[in-house]
């Protein structure tokens, strides 16, 4: 999944970009932030949140059915990493709310969003939307 990391801070070179449904997951919001960027997750689970803290990246307890638009002010672009199905739709929705590209990496089988954008990576399906 590093190549995820590749793709976003090679298309969005600075400023903050938000991972949403984090999870336990931190190497691709390690490589952003080894690669300069302001990186921040965002997860329903306050311990993942409190996980992340701890290995020293930026976290923040939300709820993308509820989202709080002020957690995503000035982010570049909004990314997840196999989202559970239902979560697709409010992604999609906070990336046109927000007027910022969206990245997501589906599990095999789950099916994206229309109007997303599928760009091969390093043999890793990416779905993109773009504004």
């Amino acid at each position: 999944m590093i190549e995820v990391a590749e793709i976003i801070a090679r298309e969005i070179r600075r400023g903050k970009i938000v991972e949403i449904g984090v999870g336990f997951y931190l190497e691709v919001a390690k490589r952003l932030r080894e690669s300069g960027i302001d990186i921040l997750v965002v997860d329903i689970n306050e311990k993942a949140i409190n996980y992340a803290r701890k290995q020293g990246i930026k976290g923040v307890v939300d709820d993308i059915f509820n989202p709080t638009l002020g957690i995503y002010k000035d982010a570049k672009a909004i990314y997840s990493i196999r989202p559970a199905p239902e979560m697709m739709k409010p992604l999609l929705d906070l990336a046109r709310k927000l007027k910022i590209p969206l990245y997501i990496v589906p599990l095999t089988g789950d099916r994206t969003p229309n109007g997303m954008k599928l760009i091969n990576y390093k043999g890793i399906p990416i779905y993109k939307w773009e504004p």
